[in-house]
């Protein structure tokens, strides 16, 4: 404290207290180096993972994500910096391994939870998209089940038929002036322009049942396209109720606080998919950061033998203070293992203590991001 922080403002230091472990076999803590190496990343992937789907399922509201993303109640410095271990999750009367393997199981059952639940979302969100396409894309493509009217049509007649014609604004002369003429058998006058988007306008337009193969063709001559379709009310009904089904799946179920504010002012719900994520961002954090406390136990034992004597600390640096902060925790705890340098420069790995050779220093050292976006919050 007394060189970090009092006389020159390198980093802000909090004790990390880690209990008395069961320390068992040589051998055993070797192994469970590399075990929790693994481990450690896996979880940290997972903590990720459930935060990256936070932010895309509020999606217009990810200034909201980080309030969401809370460990035991509290932000994830706040939690980080008054660690305290789980003795009821976490027994420590267990042996290292059984609880590595306890940590393994619970995130391993939140990620493959993740996975049911993004997928059952996608799909959702995925039928949504596709009829959100279809009901406001070109007219080349869209639904008209909203855009035609049952006057529109002359139905139930055994001659006559009416198609939809998509012409292209520049080409509205030119259709008033050749529709008539496009077959034999259009009846005269019967277009009329039912609906118009930026680039294009959807006319009407009456002809004889016989006449249907020849008029598409010197349609598509004349660049005009019909469409392909025939008024059922029953069918557009399906479409409408499917897409409001589908719209208020999406909210019922899965859209967050803010969303729901938005959509439809009910400003104390939340949907099962961003409860869920809460809940299990902070089992999955909360997880990581007891792989974090094994790994510096397990490292320190190794590097420092046994009786038990060492002091973890949590060190929170600033960019620009990084490189002064090493120089001076190297001139501190040099003594402590006089090779560090040496090792460094020989690129050679200690077995055992999975550290790279660009972060092995005299003390035991690991690092805790707190930033799991890939996007600014």
């Amino acid at each position: 404290m007394a060189a970090t922080t009092r006389t020159n403002n390198l980093s802000t230091n909090h004790k990390f207290n880690i209990p008395d472990l069961k320390v068992g076999t040589l051998d055993v803590l070797v192994g469970l180096s590399d075990e929790l190496a693994k481990l450690d990343s896996f979880v940290e992937s997972v903590v990720k993972k459930v935060a990256q789907y936070m932010a895309d399922v509020l999606e217009d509201s990810r200034d909201k994500v980080q309030e969401n993303l809370l460990a035991n109640g509290v932000d994830l410095v706040t939690y980080i910096t008054r660690f305290q271990w789980d003795m009821a999750k976490y027994p420590i009367k267990q042996s290292l391994k059984n609880i590595s393997e306890i940590i393994a199981k619970q995130v391993t059952q939140i990620d493959n939870d993740l996975k049911a639940r993004a997928s059952a979302y996608n799909n959702l969100k995925g039928n949504l998209q596709n009829l959100e396409r279809k009901n406001a894309g070109s007219l080349l493509t869209r639904s008209l089940a909203d855009i035609v009217k049952k006057e529109d049509f002359v139905l139930d007649s055994e001659y006559l038929i009416t198609m939809l014609v998509v012409v292209p604004k520049l080409a509205y002369v030119d259709w008033q002036k050749t529709y008539e003429t496009l077959a034999e058998m259009v009846v005269p006058r019967s277009s009329n322009l039912l609906f118009e988007d930026n680039d294009s306008g959807l006319f009407s337009v009456t002809l004889f049942l016989k006449a249907i193969d020849d008029f598409k063709h010197k349609a598509r001559e004349n660049k005009f396209t019909v469409r392909d379709f025939q008024y059922n009310e029953e069918e557009m009904k399906a479409d409408k109720e499917e897409m409001t089904r589908l719209s208020t799946d999406k909210k019922k179920q899965f859209l967050s606080l803010a969303y729901f504010i938005t959509l439809i002012c009910i400003g104390s719900l939340q949907g099962p998919l961003v409860r869920w994520l809460k809940v299990n961002f902070s089992e999955a954090f909360i997880a990581w950061i007891h792989i974090k406390a094994l790994r510096v136990f397990v490292e320190s034992v190794l590097r420092y033998g046994l009786p038990v004597n060492f002091q973890a600390m949590l060190l929170q640096p600033s960019k620009k203070t990084m490189k002064k902060l090493r120089e001076v925790l190297n001139d501190l705890y040099k003594h402590l293992d006089s090779s560090a340098a040496a090792i460094i420069d020989s690129a050679f790995d200690i077995p055992g203590l999975n550290l790279s050779q660009q972060e092995y220093y005299p003390y035991v050292y690991d690092k805790i991001n707190c930033n799991l976006f890939d996007f600014k919050v």
